[in-house]
């Protein structure tokens, strides 16, 4: 395992990350506590130090496993939670939308119970969940940074989910000196990164990228193939059919980036992502211990060449040669770019 610096701050990071949102939750599987906690463990041992939890994850129980498991050796990992959606005085319907709340005052006591349920004084990298662009007030800010005065957080980070826009989002975490901007990114969704990379190169920030989805919901590691059925629940069934149909077809163009007992697709996915200078960590789905041993390898295969990155880009470029639309950049900004072409970005978000 390799490991980078997360934006600005001191913070250290696994190049793999283990995202505990799926032993907080059923959205991928159900699994026990003991079987929960094995993975963290599992995880750790194979070299993965950054944790990335929220505090809506299972209402809370991803954090308290994340806690349980580190708690005794809590300076040899890196443990990144998100605040922002109120589960306290809201009841969640299966994967719908919580309300969100970025009060200054309610985000304070929502940190202060995720301290509590990860069993730790401090939390290294705080991020705000999915805020908009109008919700990172000058307020929110001086919190952040009382926070970090006080010793309650080493690093502020922006976790961008699909449903509210993404573009202005990050581009204002990245104007406002955030240590990072967690995004779903990979070699068939790379519109929002792409735009992001632009912006870091633009205002020659700090702002590290930490890109989840890396394998597009089960296409790029074939873990979701055309006999798959997926099971009641899981939730990587919101994406339509015709999206999986086109993503099957793109990835035999993609098949020059496997090498044979060298490398497999997922970790050439993952090896994509970590190409790029300004991602820290990946935090990939991981379902079993194979997984876990098969991302974590992706540290360690051999990067891919110039030619290979150029090949991919031509792809993209031209949507892998498929002459239809299949909704797989549909990611659009919730707000315009007059605010922050004010506030110094000089470019629209896409359209």
């Amino acid at each position: 395992m390799q490991y980078r610096t997360l934006g600005g701050s001191d913070v250290e990071v696994s190049e793999i990350g283990f995202g505990a949102w799926v032993v907080g939750t059923d959205w991928w599987g159900d699994r026990t506590e003991e079987q929960a906690l094995s993975m963290l463990e599992y995880a750790y041992e194979k070299g993965i130090t950054y944790f990335d939890t929220g505090d809506v994850y299972g209402h809370g129980r991803s954090e308290e496993l994340v806690g349980e498991a580190f708690s005794d050796r809590r300076e040899d990992v890196t443990i990144t939670t998100k605040v922002g959606y109120d589960f306290y005085n809201n009841p969640q319907a299966g994967h719908g939308e919580l309300p969100k709340e970025m009060a200054p005052e309610y985000l304070r006591e929502a940190t202060e119970q995720s301290l509590a349920r990860l069993d730790t004084d401090y939390i290294d990298v705080l991020q705000l969940h999915n805020a908009d662009v109008e919700e990172i007030t000058p307020e929110v800010m001086s919190l952040l940074d009382e926070l970090e005065d006080e010793g309650v957080i080493r690093a502020r980070g922006l976790a961008l989910g699909p449903s509210i826009g993404w573009l202005a989002e990050g581009d204002k975490a990245i104007l406002e000196g955030f240590d990072s901007v967690q995004l779903v990114w990979n070699l068939f969704e790379q519109e929002v990164g792409n735009h992001f990379l632009e912006t870091i190169d633009e205002l020659d920030a700090e702002t590290s990228l930490i890109p989840r989805v890396p394998h597009s919901s089960g296409l790029l590691n074939e873990q979701v193939t055309p006999e798959t059925e997926l099971g009641e629940g899981d939730h990587r069934g919101f994406r339509p059919d015709a999206w999986y149909e086109t993503g099957w077809e793109k990835l035999e163009r993609l098949r020059f980036l496997e090498r044979e007992g060298e490398r497999t697709m997922g970790q050439a996915a993952i090896r994509w992502l970590l190409a790029h200078d300004a991602v820290a960590s990946v935090t990939p789905t991981f379902r079993t211990s194979e997984d876990i041993d098969e991302w974590v390898g992706a540290s360690e295969v051999p990067p891919l060449s110039d030619e290979e990155i150029g090949r991919v880009a031509e792809l993209y470029a031209t949507n892998f040669g498929i002459d239809r639309e299949d909704g797989m950049d549909s990611l659009r900004s919730s707000v315009g770019g007059e605010d922050l072409r004010e506030a110094g970005i000089d470019k629209q978000p896409a359209d």
